[in-house]
This record gives structure tokens, sequence and C-alpha cells, in this order.
């Protein structure tokens, strides 16, 4: 009998679709030898499976607030894409410096709260949002690791995407069956409504997505996409050192990285962090942890999950893992390290690749930022 699974009866026979196998556009695979052609025919593929839409061209940002904060210099920032409400961000650097610095996109987590996103890893005051507060308390040692980071000597770019915090849809404009009785805001950033609004937008998740797939594209297609506007952005920037640019997120924002870094090559360091497994941890075990924003139909046959990530060899990239996250299976992160591990060994590049595995469960702790943190600076600065 087999191990009980997301589809019952029909695990196996899916699982066999993916197969065992190196996937047909999987540089593990021994008809592929010569890295920069494969990376240019599996990337073709994966831009093909993204369904892009047009986002335009680098968003022209405007400058909302501006002030220091904890040695930092921060921007409050506005820009409009061409469809929904603006886009806020925050950039942060520390204060007084002069000529280019080493960058990097910080990518905010899912969470299962979408009423915020940049805020979750900042702190732009002393008046954190409690929930904030208790978010960045759970899931990151009790720091805002976009500030640390930018204390290192690093810009630090952090905007809102898709569906999250200032890009998040808003109640009133969906219809009323869809919405049920939940109000518009009557109080704002009160506990009750964000709790209100977060259940709204989690039930939201599945037609979100079926809407985007009748539109011709995917969810992934849509923050990938918007996530390069913001590069476009970040590396345009006179304060930039464009040729050393990262990227980094936990959970939703590790899921980011492994889109944004597998895609594009101004990314010279990624770091994922609690978002690494397989395709198959995906179809038989964990699909009910996770949001719709991670799938793109048909690309499984030709890449797996990890894979995406490993386009990026030989650029230096690291994934972080936690063995307690109820999100994975350990097996499956394990067995994508290993695959990881092959592709940059293949591209004769292992030591730009490594996968680090802590005690506990899913967070980007201190201890982990720290780690991470000397990545950026031993490949940003060095």
């Amino acid at each position: 009998m087999a191990e009980p699974n997301m589809i019952g009866a029909y695990g196996p026979w899916a699982a066999g679709i993916v197969g065992e196998e190196p996937a047909r556009l999987s540089f593990r695979r021994d008809d592929f030898q010569n890295l920069d052609e494969w990376r240019a025919a599996a990337r073709k593929r994966y831009r093909e499976a993204l369904l892009q839409p047009d986002t335009g061209g680098a968003p022209t940002a405007t400058v909302q607030h501006e002030f220091d904060y904890g040695g930092l210099h921060v921007e409050h920032l506005q820009w409009q894409l061409p469809y929904g409400p603006p886009t806020e961000a925050y950039l942060l650097k520390p204060k007084n410096t002069q000529g280019k610095l080493p960058a990097v996109l910080g990518l905010h987590d899912h969470g299962g709260d979408k009423y915020f996103g940049k805020r979750k890893i900042t702190q732009i005051s002393d008046d954190l949002h409690p929930v904030m507060r208790s978010h960045q308390d759970k899931s990151y040692g009790g720091l805002p690791w976009a500030n640390e980071l930018a204390k290192r000597g690093y810009v630090v770019l952090v905007h809102d995407t898709f569906t999250f915090g200032s890009r998040r849809v808003r109640v009133g404009d969906v219809p009323l069956h869809i919405k049920s009785d939940l109000p518009e805001e009557v109080e704002p950033e009160s506990p009750e409504e964000i709790a209100k609004y977060n259940a709204f937008a989690g039930k939201h998740e599945h037609l979100m997505a079926k809407s985007l797939f009748s539109a011709g594209t995917t969810w992934p297609g849509v923050f990938t996409a918007e996530d390069q506007r913001a590069l476009d952005y970040l590396c345009s920037r006179d304060d930039v050192d464009a040729k050393n640019v990262g990227c980094c997120g936990l959970s939703g924002g590790g899921l980011r990285t492994v889109f944004l870094g597998g895609l594009d090559e101004r990314i010279k360091v990624a770091i994922c962090a609690g978002m690494m497994t397989t395709w198959r941890d995906y179809l038989l075990n964990k699909c009910h942890t996770h949001t719709w924003m991670c799938y793109l139909p048909g690309l499984p046959l030709d890449l797996d999950y990890p894979e995406i990530l490993a386009l990026r060899a030989p650029l230096p990239t690291m994934v972080m893992n936690n063995n307690e996250d109820p999100l994975f299976t350990l097996a499956e992160m394990k067995r994508a390290e290993r695959m990881m591990g092959e592709v940059f060994r293949k591209a004769g590049a292992a030591e730009r690749c490594r996968t680090l595995f802590y005690p506990g469960p899913h967070k980007f702790d201190r201890e982990m930022q720290l780690v991470a943190f000397a990545w950026f600076d031993r490949w940003l600065k060095g």
C-alpha cells in the first residue's frame, strides 16, 4: 500500500510523470556538457513557462519621504507599474556615505500576511507595528534584517510585490459574494482588521491564480517581472555599484530569490532561506502548506525546482534550510541539496554553492543572517 499523499491513489502515478531521472533540461543529464549552451536553452524554456506580463520599462521612482533612522538614511519610494496601485518601497543605506555601494534587493516573505510587505523585514521608526514586531520575533530573531544588512555598507531596496502591502487587493474592489461579510477597512492597521484582511486574502489566492491563468500569465511570471523592475531601479541609482548586486529572502522571499536568481544575471549573489525542496515534495507531501505563487505549469518536466536556482551556475549561491521546517520534508530538502551540488560541480564551481542546515523551525534568525551577510561580503565586496 502506498504512503498517504496529497492526492491519494493518484499520487504514485503523478509522481511518476515527473519521475526519478533528471528532467529533460537538467544539466545533470549526460547530453548537456557545455554550461553556456545548456543555460541558454534551459533559461529560454523557463522564460516561456513564466509567461511574464508587460510591466513597462525601468520605473521612475519618486521620493515620498527622506530621513535618517538608526544610523541609516531612509528613502520612502513610490513608482507606478502599468497596472494596479502604486508600488511602495523603502531604500536603506548607511548615512553620510560617498560613492557607489554594493546593493541587495531584499525580498519580503509571504507568511500568510498580505496586509504587509516591505515592513516585514525593515524598521524605519521606533514605532514598530505590534504585528510586525511579533512577525520579526518569530521569523527573524527579532531583527529587521534589511536594516542590519544596510548597516554593513549596502544599499538595500525592499519593495511591496504583487498582492502584498501597497500592492494588495482592496476589499472594496471585489464583488460582495467574494468578500462575503468582510467590510472595507474601518480601523486600518488595527490587529483585528489585519487578521480579517489576511483571512480574506488567503481564501482569495486560488481565485487570483485561476484569473492569472485565464489571462495567459502566471503568478511567478507577475512577481518576477515586478522584482525585475525593482532591480532595474536599484541598478540605475548613482549610489549603487550595479556590478555587485544580490538578493535574499525567507520563505516567500526565498521563493522569489529562486525565481529571480535563476532568471536575471544581474543578481551576482543569491541567498534563499527556508524555501528549498523538490517538485516531488510539493506534489506528494507539502502543497497544502504552500501558496499558489509557487507553480509553473509544465516546467517540472524540464527543470526540477532547485534547478531553477541552479540556472545561476557558476554565480555564488547559498541555500539555508531548517531541519524541523514543517513546510518541507527533510529528505526532499537533502535531495534538492544533491541536485544543486551536482549542477555546480559539473559547472566547475562547487565552492560557489553552499547549502546549510540549521536546527529549528521555519526562520531566518540572527545566526543565519550573520552567515548570509558574510556570504554577501565575500562575493559583493571581495
